[in-house]
């Protein structure tokens, strides 16, 4: 009886260590992914959240950087879209690969005078009616 009970442990010690052998051969194989989400940034000329061309005369250009990270472990296409005053200035399509940052300028135009809401709108896939990220500038055109 003593041996058929050290038999019993003998098999259900070893069956506890091909489990811990085969889960942790998973968790060393299987890939990490962490949150996923997309980065949307709009820093002014210099590239630092600052120096923004918010003080225009009617006419002058103003030039923002458009910036995009995608962090959602897959290919995502993307629409970004600005809008003076819920008119739409500027389109643009692109798709990024995991981990792509690619950095673009967009230029407007100062038009008519007063404080105007400058809106930059980045849509996922085709998700089009509601922006996955949508910040904006107010600028003063005189």
């Amino acid at each position: 009886m003593v041996e058929k009970n050290k038999l019993g442990r003998t098999v259900i010690l070893l069956i506890a260590i091909i489990t811990a052998l085969v889960a942790t051969v998973y968790v060393i194989i299987t890939p990490k992914h962490g949150e996923e989400f997309t980065e949307f940034h709009i820093p002014g000329p210099s590239g630092n959240a600052a120096d923004y061309p918010t003080d225009l005369s009617v006419g002058e250009r103003g030039e923002v950087i458009v910036g995009v990270v995608n962090h959602d472990y897959e290919n995502v296409s993307y629409l970004f879209r600005a809008r003076l005053e819920n008119r739409t200035i500027g389109e643009r399509s692109f798709q990024l690969a995991h981990n792509e940052t690619p950095d673009f300028p967009f230029i407007f135009t100062g038009e008519g005078e007063g404080r105007k809401k400058l809106e930059f709108l980045l849509f996922k896939e085709d998700q089009t009616e509601i922006p996955y990220r949508e910040p904006h500038l107010w600028v003063s055109v005189q």
